[in-house]
Parts: structure tokens; sequence; C-alpha cells
């Protein structure tokens, strides 16, 4: 195939360059303003994040949620919420990239597969520290320009409509079973 050759165009169009997908675990700490006698409930909420282009194979994504942590202290009898930002920094590795793309100016497109949720919430054994232990998974799409080769029509002809035969015929309307779509259970 030529690229001189009148029958081929390139095209110049944006498309999806790059994708990568990343599932990460991880364990935060907590410090409660009392030592914890029990957990009672934790949960994961305020998430925000931004990614960007940091390499031609790699996607960062900078984010941030809140960890709240219901405990009772004071051997059970009294309880508390204790709230701390976590920031985070995960590094995506583009699986798939198109290698011949060209330009500088990429456009990445992350999307959240699994929100920070909480898998465990422990109290550590010596000390007052609370452990969370939290997954989250990104899935990341990188726009930019590309070239599409397209073979063009030598005859140029442009079709209409019309010049279609979508009609159906007697013997086509004759030859359809009309059972075909028969329940199994009328067998």
């Amino acid at each position: 195939m030529s690229f001189l050759d009148q029958e081929y165009r390139e095209i110049i169009t944006k498309a999806v360059i790059g994708k990568g997908r990343k599932f990460k675990q991880d364990t935060d700490t907590i410090t409660p303003a009392h030592r914890p006698s029990s957990i009672l409930g934790c949960w994961i909420i305020n998430h925000h994040y931004h990614a960007k282009l940091v390499k031609k194979d790699v996607v960062e994504i900078r984010g941030s949620y809140d960890v709240n942590v219901w405990y009772a202290y004071n051997d059970n009898t009294k309880t508390e919420v204790v709230t701390e930002r976590v920031e985070y920094t995960d590094h995506i590795k583009l699986t798939i990239r198109d290698k011949h793309h060209f330009g500088e100016d990429c456009e990445v497109l992350a999307k959240v597969i699994q929100q920070p949720n909480c898998l465990e919430c422990n109290i550590e054994k010596h000390g007052q520290k609370i452990k969370v232990d939290a997954e989250r998974e990104f899935l990341v799409e990188v726009l930019g320009e590309t070239k599409v080769i397209v073979k063009v029509d030598p005859s140029g002809k442009v079709y209409n409509d019309d010049d279609w035969d979508l009609e159906i015929t007697d013997d086509e309307l004759d030859s359809i079973d009309p059972d075909f779509l028969a329940d199994e259970k009328e067998e």
C-alpha cells in the first residue's frame, strides 16, 4: 500500500490512543482522640480526584477521600466519630497504547470502577490507632490525534437510497417460518 497512491487517504482524527486499569488496596492509619474499645462502623466519603498524563505511557491520579470511623471508648460507655482526610497518588501504566499518535495535546479520561471502600477496620494491638484497609479501582483512557488510512472508491460513486433493493419479494415472504420463535414448552 503506497500512501502516494490515489486510492488511499490519510485522515487525522481524535481517538483513544491509550488505556489502562489499576486496582489498589491501601491501609490508612487513623488517630482518634480517645483510646478505642471497639469499632462500631467505618465508611469512606467525599472522594475527589484529578488525572493527568505524566509520561507517554503513565497516567497519574491524585485524589483524596474522608475516612469516618465510629468507635466506642471508655470501656464501651461512650462513642465518637473520627474523620481524617486521606490523600493518595496512583500511577497507572497504559497497557494498550498507540505508538503512532502524534502531537502533545492529549486528553485524559479517568473513570472510577470501584469507589474507595472500607474492607476492614481494626484497632491496633498496641496504642490508640485504628487501621483501615481500603480499596479503589480506576480505568483511564488517553485521547489524542492519530492517523487513519482509508481506501477511496476510484469511481467516486455516490449511492442513493434508491440504489439499494430493500424490497421483500413474495417468495422471501413465503419462506419465513412463522413458528421459529415458538415457545419451547409447546414442543
